[in-house]
């Protein structure tokens, strides 16, 4: 290919992407805004799907390295309904197709596989604009700037190469989740750590619903959904931890302690994270020399499948530029025709299946029939 291609974001989807691209012998650059690997948290656990994340790192040929980060058990699954009564259980026997892994940790193989500069750490991009011919320039917060020939927006939710392509943006799903850890659990939180277990457990009901993750060793990763409007949340102080909780928990009045405490026996300081999401059926032109991957193309309301998605949309990118070396608007055809079903189907399927915490279904036992239904 006689065009470098300069990627945006570094988080799974671009990595991937460069990494493909580079067993291909391509050569990428990859621009992203936090200043180190390090800058910041990269988030929780993720399921890495047989259908979908693996096959990317496949292509990556990262398998190897993949498994040897797998943490072992994390597949078991509960659902408690909330008056503390467990209604399902299903243990790990290491069969699954969706083992677990932190985040950090597979955005560390995915970097240490890319050669040394291929991520330009600190450029936060403040703009991009078409020069006409296919030809793009990229501003950067520093008033610095770089011309390419086939840009990619790998930028997530609020991309700021999006508008090159389609004038669409997020919007608010109507649900919000406050997030917090209890470290230590199984000495210093004993109660908890027996209720979660040893994988995922979730406790449904409709408008709210509580979700834990163990991640590796014994720390509980809690994640408190309330359908609420961002008014609600705007009207909470997130500066003061202690009226957070109490605030948040006061939304679960009358649920089992042992869930409750999940809340209220926080170690850090609760965040909050609204969920937002573009149409379901974004398409948009082909526009000569861009494109976009993950949640910069689909962003959806948290389903499990984004960051699959979003890694094997890099993965399929790479791998149809290396197919057209010489005809990069081939490449980017083939993959935005495959692309937007893909990610259409996702978002309608799940949409409908989970239909929401708003639900009347949204209880512990709506759960086990959605799950009797797709056949689990």
């Amino acid at each position: 290919m006689r065009t470098p291609v300069t990627i945006i974001g570094a988080g799974l989807g671009g990595l991937t992407l460069a990494r493909v691209l580079h067993v291909h012998g391509i050569p990428a650059t990859v621009y992203e805004a936090e200043t180190s690997p390090s800058a910041r948290a990269q988030g929780g656990m993720l399921d890495i799907h047989d259908y979908n994340g693996q096959l990317a790192l496949e292509a990556a040929g990262l398998m190897d390295e993949f498994r040897s980060i797998i943490l072992e058990g994390r597949q078991a699954m509960r659902v408690i309904d909330r008056d503390g009564t467990v209604v399902f259980e299903e243990a790990d026997d290491g069969t699954g197709g969706r083992p677990e892994v932190q985040r950090g940790e597979l955005r560390r193989i995915l970097l240490d596989s890319l050669p040394a500069g291929t991520v330009r750490w600190g450029h936060k991009v403040s703009g991009t604009r078409a020069l006409g011919d296919g030809r793009y320039e990229v501003t950067f917060a520093d008033g610095t700037t770089t011309v390419t020939g086939l840009l990619v927006g790998a930028d997530g939710a609020w991309s700021r190469v999006r508008p090159l392509l389609s004038t669409a943006t997020p919007e608010y799903t109507g649900t919000s989740c406050v997030e917090t850890y209890l470290y230590e659990a199984d000495t210093r939180h004993p109660a908890a750590a027996k209720t979660v277990g040893g994988g995922s457990m979730m406790a449904p009901s409709p408008g709210r619903e509580i979700f834990a993750h163990r991640e590796s060793g014994d720390t509980l990763h809690i994640y408190v959904m309330l359908s609420r409007p961002q008014d609600w949340f705007a009207a909470v102080d997130f500066t003061d931890a202690a009226a957070v909780t109490t605030r948040i928990a006061a939304e679960f009045d009358g649920w089992a302690p042992e869930l409750t405490s999940l809340i209220t026996d926080g170690d850090t300081a609760p965040v909050l994270r609204s969920f937002h999401a573009l149409p379901a059926e974004l398409r948009w032109d082909r526009v000569p020399g861009v494109t976009l991957l993950g949640d910069a193309a689909h962003l959806q309301a948290p389903n499990g499948e984004g960051a699959n998605l979003a890694m094997l949309d890099g993965a399929e990118l790479g791998k149809a530029l290396a197919a057209h070396p010489d005809d990069t608007e081939a490449a980017l055809t083939e993959y935005e025709q495959a692309m937007f079903p893909r990610s259409a189907e996702v978002a309608t399927f799940e949409g409908a299946e989970m239909q929401g915490i708003d639900s009347d279904n949204n209880t512990a036992h709506g759960l086990l029939n959605m799950m009797a239904e797709k056949g689990r």
